[in-house]
C-alpha cells in the first residue's frame, strides 16, 4: 500500500499582482514534484478585471486550482481567512502572490510529516529573489526557536500549518494586519505537538518596490501589530513581562518582571587577583560584586565567593565592605580547577537561582540579575547567557557556536555594534551553548546535569554542562540584554590542553550542524 500523503492547501490572496509575477508563483506550485495539492486564489477586488481573467485561466488550466472571488477590498487578513474557508487539504501552506516556492517544496513537506506525523507545523529555510530572477541573502533558520520567535517572525516562509489548528485559534486576526503570519504562527505553536524545521531553501521571496523583503520600513505598522501580537502572546502563556518595539523594525525585546523573594546565589570562583582595565588597577572579584550591586534592583542575592588559600586577606576584607550580610566566604584548598570551584560554591549556596561568575566580569546593563533569572521561570529553560564584550569592546561571547566540527564562540571580536545575521544580535534567542563567565540556571537543572565536570578544569566545561543540560531536553536562552564586560586571562592562564579537547570530542563528537545557527 502507498502510504498517504496529505492534501496541502496553498492559500494566495491576490491583489493587483503583476501579470508575469503571478504566473510565475502559480507555475511554481505547478511545478511541484508532490501531486497532492490544491492552490487557492483570492482576489481581494483588484480594480483591473485583467487579474480576473488571469485568474480564471489557471483555474482552467488546472483543476487543482480554485479562485474565489471578493466583492470588496477587505485586505490581506481577509482575503487568507476566505483562502482558509475555501481549503480543504490537512495542512495549509502559505504563499505569497509574488513570491516563488522551489518544485520540491511540498515534497520535503511531506516527507517531514511523514518523519514526524505529530508535526503540527513545518518551516524551511528562504531566500530573497529579484525581479529578474536572481537568488540572494539566504536565510539558513535556527531549529525551533520559541525565544527567538517572540523576538522577530525569524520562521517566515515557507510555512506549513495544519488546518485543524489554524481553525481551532480562529485563523488570521484583522488586529494583527502586517504582522498576521507571526500572531498566527505564535498561536499555532502555542499548541502544537512538534513544530518541525526543514534546513533547506524552499521558499524564494520576491523583493520588489514597496514589499518588506525589500525593506521593513515600507510597512511600520506591521511592527506595532507583531509587537502587540507578541504581548498578547506572553499573557496566553503566562509570561509575565512585556514586549517592546526592538532596535531595528521587525524585532521586538521582552522585558521580563522580576521574581522578587526568589533567592539569587552568584557563585564566584576566585583568587583575589588584580590588574589594569580602562586605565585603573582594579581587584577584579571586588569590582565585579560591586556592579552587579549596582546593576539591579533584585533584593535577595547571596554572593558566594570561592577563594583560594592565597587570596590576600585585604580583598575578603574589601568584599566584607562591599556585600555586606549578602556575602559568603568559602575557602577553596586544592589546586585550581574551576569546575570544582564552581561546584563547590554551588554546593554552598542557597539558592533556588544560580549565577555562575567569573570574577573578571563587569556588568554594563541595568536589570542584570532579573534579566538573567526571567527565563528560568520557563520550566523547559534550562541555562541562561550574557551577552559578554571584551575590555576593548568587541565582541567575546554571544552564545556558543557547535558548528562544522568546532565548539567555537559566535560572532567572536565582531564591532560591538554588529547586527549579526538576520539581526541575530539584536533579539534574545535560543543557542547551541553558553560561556561560563555569566551563566544562569535553576538549581534543580545544575543538580540533575552533575554540574561541572571536573575532568576539564579550565576549558570546555561550559561546552559540556551544555551538552547535558540540552540532553535533559532544556533550551538554553542567550540574552542580548545581559551585557557585560569579560576581562577574560585577566586573571589566569588562557592555555588550552589537548586532553581538554580530546575529553569534549570523545564524549560528545566533534560537531558538524548547529541547530541553532547564529
Amino acid at each position: 500500500m502507498r502510504d498517504r500523503q496529505p492534501l496541502v492547501s496553498v492559500i494566495t490572496p491576490v491583489y493587483e499582482t503583476d501579470h508575469d509575477v503571478l504566473r510565475q508563483m502559480v507555475e511554481s506550485v505547478r511545478a511541484q514534484t508532490f501531486a497532492n495539492w490544491e492552490l487557492i486564489l483570492v482576489d481581494d477586488a483588484s480594480p483591473s478585471n485583467r487579474v480576473r481573467i488571469e485568474l480564471a485561466g489557471f483555474a482552467g488550466a488546472d483543476d487543482r486550482i480554485r479562485v474565489v472571488l471578493r466583492e470588496s477590498n477587505g485586505g490581506i487578513v481577509a482575503a487568507s481567512n476566505d483562502a482558509l474557508g475555501a481549503a480543504r487539504g490537512e495542512f495549509v501552506a502559505l504563499v505569497d502572490h509574488d513570491d516563488v516556492i522551489t518544485e520540491d517544496a511540498l515534497a520535503e513537506v511531506a516527507e517531514a510529516i511523514k518523519a514526524e506525523p505529530e508535526a503540527d507545523y513545518i518551516y524551511s529555510d528562504e531566500d530573497k529573489i529579484t525581479v529578474t530572477g536572481e537568488l540572494y541573502d539566504r536565510f539558513d533558520k535556527p531549529d525551533w526557536s520559541p525565544e527567538r520567535l517572540r523576538g522577530q517572525m525569524y520562521t517566515g516562509h515557507l510555512s506549513v500549518l495544519r488546518r485543524s489548528i489554524v481553525a481551532a485559534v480562529g485563523g488570521f486576526d484583522p488586529a494583527a494586519e502586517g504582522s498576521q503570519d507571526h500572531d498566527l504562527v505564535l498561536k499555532v505553536t502555542e499548541r502544537a505537538r512538534k513544530v518541525v524545521h526543514i534546513p533547506r531553501v524552499l521558499y524564494h521571496w520576491r523583493a520588489v518596490a514597496g514589499s518588506t523583503a525589500a525593506s521593513n520600513e515600507n510597512k511600520s505598522y506591521a511592527w506595532d501589530n507583531g509587537c502587540a501580537a507578541v504581548n498578547a502572546h506572553l499573557v496566553r502563556v503566562g509570561i509575565r513581562g512585556r514586549a517592546e518595539l526592538g532596535p531595528v523594525p521587525g524585532t521586538y525585546r521582552v522585558v521580563r518582571d522580576d521574581q522578587p523573594g526568589r533567592l539569587v546565589s552568584v557563585v564566584i570562583p576566585t583568587r583575589g587577583t588584580a590588574g589594569v582595565v580602562f586605565g585603573e588597577e582594579r581587584v577584579f572579584v571586588v569590582d565585579a560584586v560591586r556592579s552587579i550591586l549596582e546593576h539591579t534592583a533584585h533584593e535577595a542575592i547571596e554572593f558566594v565567593i570561592v577563594y583560594d588559600s592565597d587570596t590576600p586577606a585585604d580583598v575578603l576584607e574589601s568584599l566584607e565592605e562591599v556585600a555586606g550580610p549578602k556575602l559568603r566566604l568559602v575557602p577553596y584548598l586544592d589546586p585550581f580547577n574551576f569546575s570544582r570551584k564552581c561546584n563547590v560554591g554551588v554546593l554552598a549556596s542557597r539558592g533556588e537561582y544560580v549565577l555562575v561568575v567569573n570574577d573578571d566580569i563587569r556588568s554594563m546593563s541595568d536589570r542584570i540579575v532579573e534579566t538573567m533569572i526571567g527565563p528560568l521561570a520557563e520550566s523547559d529553560v534550562g541555562m541562561t547567557g550574557a551577552f559578554l564584550f571584551y575590555e576593548d569592546g568587541t565582541i567575546q561571547h554571544a552564545g556558543h557556536s557547535h558548528h562544522m566540527g568546532d565548539y567555537t564562540h559566535a560572532y567572536h571580536q565582531e564591532r560591538p555594534d554588529a547586527y549579526g545575521a538576520f539581526s541575530s544580535l539584536l533579539i534574545n534567542r535560543e543557542a547551541a551553548g553558553l560561556t561560563a563567565a555569566f551563566i544562569g540556571m535553576r538549581r534543580d537543572v545544575y543538580e540533575d546535569a552533575g554540574g561541572f565536570s571536573e575532568l576539564l578544569p579550565g576549558n570546555f566545561n561550559d561546552v559540556d554542562l551544555c551538552m547535558k543540560v540540552r540532553s535533559l531536553g532544556y533550551r538554553l536562552v542567550w540574552l542580548t540584554d545581559a551585557r557585560l564586560h569579560h576581562f577574560e586571562s585577566k586573571s589566569r592562564n588562557p592555555l588550552v590542553h589537548s586532553y581538554e579537547e580530546k575529553t569534549i570530542v570523545d564524549r560528545w563528537g566533534r560537531p558538524e550542524r548547529d541547530p541553532y545557527l547564529a
